[in-house]
């Protein structure tokens, strides 16, 4: 099947209807950025997905779509709570990986000189690298609260304060959890790795507020031009991607048992009310539970070291937490739909929520301009903060975009950088790299990426959330 798009406007492209398609597919980009889409899978992907029984609206594409597995990375879709499916193919293998934003008032222009030292004081500090452990040793009983509890886990054990909660999409914890349905092999590969960032485009990134779009929201995100920033991006490590690896077979089966008729096997399913899904959303939210905790106390970890090192408290350091949100996740949410009000299984795939102002969920102090939406770029260039919008609410399920989306593959981008001096290119644009292992900040070389500004700057022109401060990295911590 070949995909066809109709231009809508200048930031959203319609993928008709045809064969088994429910709904027809809905991309937000440019024109150049489609013509480097038409060039991927994904567009197939999304039409792929408008297949699934029970599917709501549209198949939904962010502008940093790329191909993935089963449903597109940057993939948003909503199915209805009796006919839909649930595919933990739209939710992906690292399950709530995601975004957390710390910010404080230290002007950067004074910490310059000390930039290299805290970059090394956070890799120190923060464990990081493929299959690397942590410094926390939990019992199974505790990994069990963890997955339960999620980030109050951590913060009742003194790694943060009560207020961070406030400022987690879920409070820090998804409800349904049942560390019961977890596997033995998925609770040997978490239980190690609690606290640590893990490899590939994960990162732990010290960034400055370099420009600010809306004072309004600004302010109310505690964001200030000039500024120190601290973002962390990980997720559910081993945990998630074995939960992921022991649905997929038991959803494989189910696909077949409930004729579910599948255009990719990569997209099966189950229906919503199944015991299959039912098992597979208890033991998702043990992993997003986990990859809350997992980014709370690593939090925790940077904040005590970049103290130490400016030989200053942490009160003083005072780095609070703006905003922390899922990327790979599938849940329960009220949306209304041709003015009615239905509950929806929303998975959004490598795409951030975005609820607008007003919504009951997004925090009292951020309600009257919109959730925070979290979009980090590449380790050379820059950062976004955004904030959702009413029309998210009406036309994309409180949904935007996540990141960069990927130019290159890894293997390509390896070749491409091959022989460069990397870590001095980056130095010279300003910008510190601690990194386990030189292989990995070849594959994340900031040409492997789209331009996060051209992303963004979709998101903002089609109303779906508009811009509020750009960041630029200054040290960045890789696995």
């Amino acid at each position: 099947m070949s995909t066809q798009f109709q231009r809508i406007d200048d930031f959203r492209w319609r993928i008709p209807r045809e064969g088994g398609m429910r709904v027809p597919g809905l991309v937000y980009a440019t024109a150049s950025m489609i013509e480097d889409i038409r060039r991927d899978k994904s567009p197939q992907q999304v039409a792929n997905v408008a297949h699934l029984p029970g599917i709501v609206g549209h198949s939904l594409a962010m502008p940093d779509v790329h191909w993935g597995y089963g449903f597109p990375i940057g993939g948003v879709a909503a199915f209805d709570e009796e006919q839909g499916v649930l595919s933990p193919g739209g939710v992906g293998y690292d399950i709530n990986c995601g975004v957390r934003l710390l910010s404080c008032d230290l002007p950067v222009d004074e910490l310059r000189p000390r930039l290299e030292a805290l970059s090394v004081a956070l890799y120190r500090a923060v464990p990081c690298g493929l299959g690397r452990g942590s410094r926390l040793s939990l019992s199974e009983r505790e990994l069990d609260r963890v997955m339960e509890q999620g980030a109050a886990w951590a913060v009742d054990r003194g790694h943060g304060e009560p207020d961070d909660l406030r400022r987690i999409e879920e409070g820090g914890r998804l409800v349904g959890a049942d560390p019961g349905r977890v596997s033995t092999r998925a609770r040997t590969r978490g239980r190690p790795q609690l606290g640590s960032l893990g490899s590939g485009n994960h990162f732990c990134e010290l960034g400055q507020v370099a420009e600010i779009y809306d004072e309004a929201a600004a302010a109310a995100f505690g964001l200030r031009a000039g500024t120190l920033t601290l973002m962390i991006h990980s997720g559910s490590r081993g945990l998630g991607h074995q939960i992921c690896e022991d649905a997929l077979r038991r959803m494989l089966e189910a696909s077949a048992r409930y004729g579910i008729a599948l255009p990719d096997r990569q997209l099966c399913a189950a229906p919503l009310r199944s015991p299959e899904a039912i098992d597979y959303l208890a033991s998702m939210a043990c992993a997003v539970n986990f990859a809350f905790a997992n980014r709370q106390v690593m939090t925790a970890f940077a904040r005590e070291a970049l103290a130490q090192e400016l030989g200053m408290s942490e009160a003083e350091l005072g780095l609070r937490v703006v905003y922390d949100v899922c990327h790979n996740i599938a849940k329960w949410e009220e949306h209304e739909v041709e003015g009615e009000r239905r509950r929806l299984c929303v998975h959004r795939k490598g795409a951030t929520r975005a609820f607008g102002p007003g919504h009951p969920q997004v925090p009292e102090p951020y309600r009257e301009v919109g959730q925070p939406v979290l979009v980090p770029g590449d380790m050379g260039r820059y950062s976004y903060v955004l904030a959702g919008t009413e029309r998210a609410m009406k036309e994309t399920f409180g949904s935007s975009c996540h990141g960069a989306g990927r130019r290159l593959s890894r293997a390509k981008a390896k070749r491409v950088a091959q022989g460069r001096p990397l870590f001095r290119e980056l130095r010279e644009r300003g910008v510190f790299v601690q990194a386990d292992s030189k292989r990995t900040v070849a594959e994340e070389i900031p040409e492997a990426y789209k331009d996060v500004a051209e992303v963004v700057d979709v998101m903002d022109a089609a109303g779906i959330a508009r811009k509020v401060a750009k960041l630029v990295p200054l040290a960045v911590v890789k696995g």
